[in-house]
């Protein structure tokens, strides 16, 4: 039997070898097909058939790189060899399910899954360029620590790799050939159909297992990420204590070098002159700071402490506390400590002392710039915080914007804050922090559209929702969160978006206890676990590393434009000061003011300078021309009207003592401070020629008026003064015949200046002459005819009576008003004696300079006592008494003035420009006109382009 199918398989492959078309071979067996020959002849014992040995590698065969069998018509075989042929098929069927054909199987269906499986975690992946710039710097910069290039060449080439992996396009083909051997209908059909249903069961039970591992992934990884955070933050805070302690180092000076300023201070600098700039001249302020804006109560001030990790503003419960801007500048330093720009005390942030003490400064200062009848100010209150670990960046805390005006506020309060938040976003480089209440429906929000307006890519924006705890408990959809954190619920779109927690509410609670609790909610919250938020938009603490990496970001790709138009500016500066002052030197206001200063201290010594006669003569004029209409009314008419010379004198004495002791001192300090003022302004507005420069006139005039104001003359002045006239009014003896005449002389020009007042006064009473009305055609009024009739009337009864005394009696008064009237005249009493007191006092007047021409000759009489003459000449003596008063009081107002008030005054010249010199806003207004301003324009621009340029150097040589 064995023969016989031996025999048979050989008929069988003897008409296979003679189909050969006539080839020539060694052997016609090797011309058989591997399934053949491994079949059956190995089993013929008597074949002498060997297998080839190998020579080459292309002399290889295998059934899978091989073509397929082509249809070869068998020989007919007789019903007796038929069960041949179904044990052939069946042990070709053994052959093909060997176990390396399963193996290769699975490997190929594995390598195709494994792919599937990469791509759709591929496509699950998220886009991580747009939070590049979340990634700190020094990521970037690992090239430069770590030589990759050295590691690429110790790893292996990837051709080298590609060696080692089986070629799965060569798989695939002869997969796809081998079922395309076994044709439809064979027995193997229903095993590989078998194959396919299980390989897609296993594919959905694998699809089923992969969502439950992405799950159990990420729940991994949400735990990775908090243990990674909790070593970071350990890390960070070893860290921060080393820093503190080498910068104390250093601030104590044991390594001996000079610190340089920081980068954020220099910067910082930079922003403190741009906001006492004019920006009404053409260049603008762009440099970037962060722009803190949002709604009322919605959590700015609490965001900006967290970041400054100190309670340092003022806070109320709904009530408006942000008033005016806060110029913040974080930088880190080894003390937490706070200090104004324009103040020297520093506030330690670790005693609630110091920090109660910088709220309520605060508070001050934004109730001070605040102007009467507003509610908000424009003016900028600016501050720096110091601390270990602090994020260095600028940050302005913008007022809160209001939907509604309440009582107590300005009516345009509202406009105001806009203004004020649009003047700040609008700046190109500005990064806008828009702050939401978590806790309030986001359609309540106004900063969003304001935002939107200012920002409408959401280029320079970071949201920020606060309150995120509260949004958690109250929403009833999460999802809502979601949406807000997202930008869908808001027209503006923003560069990031974070959600933070800054406290419970309660006002006294500590910034670490704020951190544990906002650490704690985030571990725990449904935000986190359900992937509605990744794990760097929580935490004011990543809060603070993506502003501060964004604002530096942003300084380096804006600076350099910033001081290029800086130095164009100041090149348009200097060539409109070279054509419209060639010759004059670029002085700004604080250097007019001092080149001022010092021409008006130059002035006041010129005090000094002035001579003692000078002094005297102009004291003893004005003087005199104070007091003699109560010398002349008061002292000598009154004397002049009695009988004798000792009545005379005595008049004279009693009243000259009342005059000293209540008048007279008071009224020469007042001529001599009158008089320092006077030659004080003369000399503070006196013109010197070419020299004199007008832009000071505005100030020398203030200067002049302030001290004029402040100045006191002592007090123990007019005691003194008193005793020294009182004993010179007391001396009568006249010494020598000079003395006479020049107190004939006095008197006699006081008495002619009196009679020519007088003269004036009757004219102008009874009108123009008969000359004065021929001449100018004019003449009298009515009331002027009665009153010359009045005066004829008058005149007739002194020619009557040259001794009648300084009244009229009442008889005479009815007799003169009767003589009127019989003439036609009708006059009234009191007009009567009105005249007759200026026709008295001119008849007095010239019989005194007649009696003054008599008593030329009198000094010999007057040596004598007048003894056995008629001539009496007390009038003289009294003129010379008050004469002597007035020369001895001038020469002691004099020594008071040269020894100690221009001393006083000049000090008070002094004080008045030191408290000038402090006060920004008095020089502002004293000084003006274009070219200071202009000046003071190219200054500030210069020196906004030097520390630009510097800031620029160091921030190259950090990089």
């Amino acid at each position: 039997m064995w023969r016989t199918r031996a025999a048979a398989a050989c008929v069988i492959c003897r008409s296979l070898a003679n189909s050969s078309c006539g080839i020539k071979r060694k052997s016609p067996l090797q011309n058989l097909h591997l399934v053949c020959r491994s079949i059956h002849h190995p089993y013929y014992p008597s074949s002498k058939f060997q297998r080839p040995p190998l020579r080459i590698s292309i002399q290889l065969f295998s059934s899978l790189n091989r073509p397929p069998l082509r249809k070869t018509k068998l020989l007919n075989v007789k019903h007796g060899y038929q069960f041949h042929r179904n044990f052939w098929l069946a042990r070709l069927a053994s052959r093909l399910l060997k176990v390396r054909y399963l193996i290769l199987g699975s490997a190929v269906g594995g390598g195709y899954t494994a792919k599937k499986t990469y791509d759709q975690w591929k496509d699950m992946m998220p886009d991580l360029d747009e939070y590049k710039w979340i990634i700190p710097d020094f990521v970037w910069e690992l090239d430069e620590l770590i030589d990759f290039e050295k590691l690429i060449k110790t790893l292996p080439d990837a051709d080298d790799l590609a060696k080692l992996l089986p070629d799965f396009d060569k798989i695939g083909e002869s997969f796809a050939s081998l079922k395309g051997f076994l044709s439809p209908g064979a027995p193997g059909e229903t095993a590989f159909r078998a194959t396919d249903q299980g390989y897609d069961n296993d594919k959905q039970f694998k699809k089923v297992s992969d969502k439950e591992k992405i799950d159990q992934l990420q729940e991994e990884l949400l735990r990775t990420q908090l243990k990674y955070q909790r070593m970071l933050e350990r890390l960070e805070k070893e860290n921060k204590e080393l820093r503190k302690l080498v910068l104390q180092r250093d601030d104590k000076g044991i390594h001996q070098r000079k610190l340089k300023k920081s980068l954020i201070d220099m910067y910082s600098e930079v922003l403190d002159i741009l906001s006492d700039y004019d920006a009404s001249y053409n260049t603008q302020d762009h440099l970037p700071r962060v722009v803190v804006v949002g709604d009322q109560s919605a959590g700015k001030t609490s965001v900006l402490e967290m970041i400054a990790q100190a309670r340092i503003f003022p806070r109320g419960s709904g009530e408006m506390m942000t008033r005016s801007p806060v110029k913040v500048t974080l930088s880190e330093g080894p003390h937490h400590v706070a200090l104004f720009k324009d103040s020297s005390r520093e506030f330690d942030l670790t005693k609630e002392e110091d920090l109660a003490a910088l709220r309520n400064e605060i508070e001050i200062r934004m109730r001070n710039s605040v102007k009467e009848g507003c509610t908000v100010s424009t003016e900028t209150i600016s501050l720096s915080v110091k601390g270990p670990g602090l994020q260095r960046m600028v940050l302005v805390d913008l007022p809160g914007v209001i939907s509604t005006v309440t009582s107590g506020m300005a009516p345009d309060t509202k406009e105001t804050i806009f203004s004020i938040s649009k003047a700040y976003m609008q700046n190109p480089n500005a990064i806008i922090l828009c702050i939401q209440d978590g806790s309030v429906d986001a359609e309540r929000s106004i900063v969003t559209d304001l935002v939107s307006q200012m920002d409408p890519q959401g280029k320079r924006t970071i949201f920020v929702l606060t309150k995120v705890d509260l949004a958690e408990k109250n929403v009833a959809s999460p999802n809502r969160i979601q949406q807000i954190i997202e930008g869908k619920l808001f027209p503006m779109k923003a560069l990031g978006y974070f959600a933070v927690v800054t406290g419970k509410g309660n006002s006294s609670e500590s910034i670490e206890s704020i951190k544990e609790y906002e650490e704690e909610f985030f571990q725990n919250s449904k935000l986190l676990k359900t992937s509605m938020l990744k794990a760097h938009q929580v935490t004011t603490k990543n809060l603070s590393l993506a502003v501060s990496d964004c604002f530096w970001k942003m300084v380096r790709e804006s600076v350099e434009q910033q001081a290029d138009a800086f130095k164009a500016t100041r090149f348009n500066l200097e060539t409109e000061w070279k054509n419209n002052y060639p010759r004059l030197r670029e002085l700004d206001r604080n250097e007019l003011f001092e080149k001022a200063k010092n021409e008006i201290l130059d002035e006041v010594i010129s005090l000094t300078q002035v001579t003692p006669k000078h002094w005297e003569e102009i004291l003893e004029k004005t003087l005199w021309e104070r007091v003699s209409t109560h010398v002349i009314e008061n002292i000598y008419l009154p004397a002049a009207q009695t009988t004798n010379s000792g009545t005379f004198n005595t008049t004279v004495d009693i009243k000259l003592k009342q005059w000293t002791d209540k008048q007279l001192p008071n009224k020469a300090v007042e001529v001599a401070w009158e008089t320092l003022q006077e030659e004080f302004s003369r000399f503070m507005t006196e013109k010197k020629g070419k020299e004199h420069d007008d832009i000071f006139d505005k100030l020398k005039q203030a200067v002049k008026e302030e001290t004029i104001k402040r100045h006191r003359w002592n007090e123990r002045a007019e005691d003194s003064l008193r005793v020294i006239q009182h004993n010179a009014l007391e001396d009568r003896s006249i010494s020598d015949k000079q003395q006479w005449d020049a107190a004939i002389h006095f008197m006699e020009e006081t008495l002619q200046s009196r009679l020519k007042d007088t003269e004036s006064v009757i004219e102008d009473m009874v009108g123009p002459d008969w000359k004065k009305r021929w001449l100018h055609w004019v003449g009298r009024t009515k009331e002027q005819n009665i009153r010359n009739e009045t005066k004829n009337e008058l005149e007739k009864l002194i020619k009557c009576n040259e001794d009648h005394a300084a009244y009229l009696a009442n008889d005479e008064v009815t007799t003169v008003r009767k003589n009127l009237e019989a003439r036609g005249v009708t006059v009234d009493p009191c007009l009567i004696k009105d005249t007759w007191h200026q026709i008295y006092r001119r008849f007095f007047l010239k019989s005194a300079l007649n009696h003054c021409n008599l008593c030329r000759r009198g000094f010999y009489y007057y040596q004598r006592h007048f003894v056995d003459s008629e001539l009496e000449c007390n009038d003289v003596v009294l003129f010379w008494r008050i004469q002597r008063m007035l020369a001895i009081t001038a020469n002691t107002l004099r020594q008071q003035l040269t020894n100690t008030e221009v001393r006083r005054l000049e000090k008070n010249v002094k004080e008045v420009l030191e408290d000038f010199a402090e006060d920004n806003e008095k020089k502002v207004m004293l000084l003006t006109g274009k070219r200071v301003q202009l000046a003071e324009d190219l200054k500030k621009v210069r020196e906004i382009q030097e520390k630009l340029e510097a800031f620029i150097e160091a921030l190259h040589q950090e990089k």
